[in-house]
């Protein structure tokens, strides 16, 4: 009569599978196909070393987060060996910029609360701006006319900009739309009849822009989100997810074939998108509050920011680090606006202090402080020329200053 067989009187199969169910606690990881030759067991399953280790879960994700800390690190040290010097120290060299005077030249009035955004036409002599008084206004910098007014559905028309042709204008702000208006040599026209509402956000609409065509638009929003629409069909054409709070700003880079935009938000980050893939491409984290205004350098290699932090920064893309830092123990309040002068050897900055500085990109030191508005300068660009640039203020009026 035969005694119960033990594991090492079975076929060497069978004493495989066996030992590495007790190795494994009842967990079976083969690794091919049993082979029925005379080769031994530990060909035909995980080694034995592999099978005689119990890994756990949390100890494997210690392990990722130490390694990930640990490459992380290394990271920033290869990035800290191509910081060998400073922008202002490569600047020193560079003739100091001589006396700057700008004054105050036009003051458009006719908005009946806080001017929210403007823009520039392409003409050099128009300009679009929204207020909180929920209307939008196309005047003639020269004259100080009005050419156009629209009254939105709501207040709080956060965002406008000119069409590149001249021929439209866009806007939006609490109704989470944008809509876009052509304008016409009829200034009697009723423009809201030939309205087109273009996007559609779950939030409010904070930033738009046309790209190098009338044909597609740009926007931001509060539901944290980007996305590119189609002017005429009004079509989703990309949209882009990598802020964790609301979007505040973006810029278009300037390039004619260029496909990247920079976009800033209240999660303190300022990323830069691939237009064609909406992949985030380049993010930058040094800010210590709200980014409120982002803009490109001319060339394009470069972006500056301004932030409730009181500080203007300047990233440079190909270095993918911040190389300068503009502010003062004395600039308390935050920046919610800034642009480039043409060459790019200024930068403009609007602030809650109701003033505008003016930096010297290069050597990193303010040149001079323009005062004239009497509440906070919400809103900064520099005319397509680079002869002027124009300011809105929540003290209800724009300024043109050369």
């Amino acid at each position: 009569m035969l005694g119960r067989a033990s594991s090492c009187d079975v076929t060497p199969a069978a004493s495989a599978v066996s030992c590495v169910i007790r190795s494994f606690r009842g967990s079976l990881s083969p690794v091919g196909k049993i082979n029925n030759n005379n080769s031994g067991p530990g060909e035909r399953y995980l080694p034995r070393k592999m099978a005689a280790q119990e890994v756990q879960p949390s100890e494997t994700i210690a392990k990722l987060k130490l390694e990930s800390e640990t490459l992380k690190t290394k990271l920033e040290e290869e990035r800290a060996k191509l910081h060998d010097v400073e922008l202002h120290q490569v600047a020193e060299k560079v003739e100091p910029l001589g006396q700057f005077v700008m004054k105050t030249r036009r003051t458009l009035k006719g908005h009946g609360n806080k001017v929210l955004c403007m823009d520039w036409c392409k003409d050099k002599r128009r300009i679009v701006s929204s207020s909180q008084d929920g209307k939008v206004i196309v005047w003639d910098a020269f004259t100080t006319n009005k050419e156009h007014a629209v009254t939105m559905p709501c207040t709080w028309v956060m965002a406008c900009a000119y069409a590149p042709s001249g021929c439209a204008v866009a806007c939006g702000g609490l109704d989470n739309k944008c809509s876009v208006y052509p304008l016409s040599l009829d200034k009697n026209e009723n423009l809201a009849a030939k309205k087109k509402s273009v996007a559609m956000h779950t939030n409010y609409l904070s930033a738009c822009s046309f790209t190098n065509s009338d044909m597609q638009i740009l926007t931001s929003s509060g539901d944290g989100t980007c996305a590119l629409w189609d002017v005429e069909s009004g079509q989703l054409l990309q949209s882009f997810h990598g802020h964790a709070a609301d979007v505040l700003c973006l810029d278009l880079a300037p390039s004619e074939t260029g496909n990247t935009f920079v976009s800033g938000g209240c999660d303190k980050k300022a990323n830069v998108w691939d237009m064609r893939t909406g992949q985030c491409i380049q993010s930058f984290e040094t800010h210590e509050s709200d980014i409120n205004s982002v803009r490109y350098y001319p060339s394009g290699d470069a972006f500056a920011s301004g932030s409730d932090d009181a500080t203007c920064r300047l990233y440079d893309l190909r270095a993918d680090r911040e190389v300068a830092i503009y502010s003062k123990e004395s600039i308390i309040f935050g920046a919610s606006s800034v642009d480039f002068s043409l060459s790019g050897r200024l930068l403009f900055g609007g602030y809650n202090d109701y003033t505008i500085n003016v930096w010297d990109v290069l050597k990193g030191t303010r040149v001079a402080i323009l005062f004239g508005h009497e509440n906070r300068v919400s809103t900064l660009r520099v005319s397509p020329d680079g002869t002027a640039f124009c300011s809105g203020s929540w003290d209800h009026t724009l300024r043109v200053w050369a």
